[in-house]
């Protein structure tokens, strides 16, 4: 996408460079060989490896997609230390072979927790530059209250999704606005926004991975050019982008998660948004994901060493 112009608004020639595990090699020739065939007027070359080192050479954008999924009968902690198989010499990686000013996003699930484990083993990569991909989580939420108002969902800004992305999340629709206008004095049912808007959000990739048979492909992605674009180019005057970020103590939270914040940025540089308030439901589901976050934090705990 970002190729075909569509994560920038200047002409700027890109290089995707694609890793894969070795086993996989062939399908990715084909991927880029699509690649190719899309003529995309602002792809300058293609570089496809099983070799992390020649991948992250130079880059200047590591979008991280992929992770070990969870399987029948294991238990989280065994997946956060298979999924440090795989962030630990990324971040290493990183770190020696990365532009110097290479920004991150982590996709792979658990997004926020792998995030701060190749961070973990980058330190000289500052930590504004880290980041954990919610914003799919923000359009789904975008998505269904436009649905509820009726309205284009062009007409939904200022969504925030809080802390881990999970089922522990926050979707709030309480900062939220629809055509310029508070979202609850559009959609008149308190019951419905802090209900089944909240469930149906949090448990979206659940629903799909039941339906198709596996996770969120195209929308996944659609949503990790939107989180490029916001950082690269800048959030709308007055309205803002979700994305895991390292928490400096921020509405409460314990500095050094990873932490689904609303961040306004202006292209160069971004920050939390501060100064939005929660009710006191808000704030127990605000606790609920930061102590699952701090949960997966100490699982990994030995594993953010890096002896």
């Amino acid at each position: 996408m970002a190729a075909a112009a569509e994560a920038s608004t200047v002409p700027t020639p890109v290089v995707p460079r694609l890793l894969e595990i070795e086993p996989a090699m062939a399908a990715l020739e084909g991927v880029v060989m699509e690649l190719e065939d899309c003529a995309f007027p602002l792809l300058a070359d293609v570089v496809y490896t099983s070799d992390r080192d020649v991948a992250l050479d130079g880059c200047s954008w590591a979008l991280l997609l992929g992770a070990t999924p969870r399987k029948q009968g294991m238990e989280r902690g065994d997946l956060l230390s298979a999924n440090a198989g795989i962030f630990r010499p990324i971040g290493e990686a990183l770190a020696a072979h990365a532009a110097d000013d290479v920004r991150v996003l982590v996709v792979g699930n658990p997004c926020n927790t792998n995030c701060l484990i190749a961070r973990a083993h980058a330190p000289d990569i500052p930590d504004d530059r880290w980041f954990a991909m919610t914003r799919l989580d923000e359009n789904r939420a975008k998505a269904q209250l436009a649905q509820k108002a009726g309205v284009p969902v062009g007409q939904v800004s200022n969504v925030a999704i809080w802390g881990n992305h999970s089922a522990t999340q926050y979707p709030d629709p309480f900062n939220a606005r629809i055509g310029g206008r508070p979202a609850p004095e559009v959609i008149d049912d308190d019951p419905w926004l802090r209900g089944e808007f909240v469930e149906k959000v949090q448990k979206r990739g659940a629903e799909i991975i039941a339906a198709r048979g596996k996770s969120s492909g195209a929308s996944a992605a659609n949503a990790v050019v939107d989180s490029v674009r916001a950082l690269a180019f800048g959030t709308p005057p007055g309205d803002w982008t979700s994305m895991a970020v390292l928490s400096h103590g921020e509405y409460g939270v314990p500095e050094g998660l990873s932490f689904s914040f609303p961040i306004a940025s202006d292209g160069t540089s971004w920050h939390v948004v501060e100064g939005l308030e929660h009710d006191e439901e808000a704030r127990v589901r605000l606790r609920t994901t930061t102590e699952e976050l701090e949960l997966e934090g100490a699982l990994v705990a030995h594993l953010l060493s890096r002896s």
